[in-house]
């Protein structure tokens, strides 16, 4: 089967395309955003009162409080948009051999990472409308050490046929194995 236009130098000799799609761009509130959102509101609305005491007393020194303010705004609601706004510029691809996530972000532009489906590929589906499926994980560092993340394709329209052929592909690639 010949590459299709634009995979030149992408896909390896005898990889195929099973299935392309986006996943869903839509706002997705999360119990995980509480916490920020929370924190968030009580920063703004101190931010919010401090400015209005400031006015009280007269002059512009009020205006100090809204760097503030803006950023509990942008702490409390901007993980959740941000998310949104990344799974909007974001691409998946199967082949027969990997999950390719392609992204093309402000700052930090195009990108394409691979993830190749072995035997030890940790499948996890997670149902929903729209269904999510894991299909690697990748460590990522912190200030107090590193933490593990969950990579692969979330919120996709047709999760269960794309698991599906992940799952068959990870169990013929466990049968070649043994």
């Amino acid at each position: 089967m010949s590459i299709p236009s634009g995979w030149e130098g992408i896909l390896d000799e005898g990889e195929d395309i099973r299935w392309q799609g986006r996943p869903d761009g839509g706002v997705a509130w999360k119990l995980s955003n509480i916490p920020a959102v929370l924190f968030g509101l009580a920063f703004s609305g101190f931010a919010l009162f401090w400015m209005v005491m400031a006015a009280s007393a007269g002059g512009g020194m009020w205006m100090f409080g809204m760097i503030h303010f803006a950023a509990g705004i942008g702490i409390g609601i901007g993980p959740v948009f941000w998310s949104a706004y990344r799974r909007r510029n974001t691409w998946y691809t199967l082949t027969n051999k990997r999950a390719l996530i392609a992204t093309n972000l402000p700052m930090r532009g195009r990108k394409l990472k691979s993830y190749p489906i072995t035997k030890e590929t940790p499948l996890e589906f997670s149902t929903g409308d729209p269904a999510s499926i894991t299909c690697a994980t990748e460590r990522r560092r912190s200030k107090n050490g590193s933490y593990e993340v969950k990579i692969g394709f979330e919120r996709i329209a047709d999760g269960k046929q794309v698991y599906a052929q992940v799952y068959a592909m990870s169990r013929e690639i466990q049968k070649e194995a043994a």
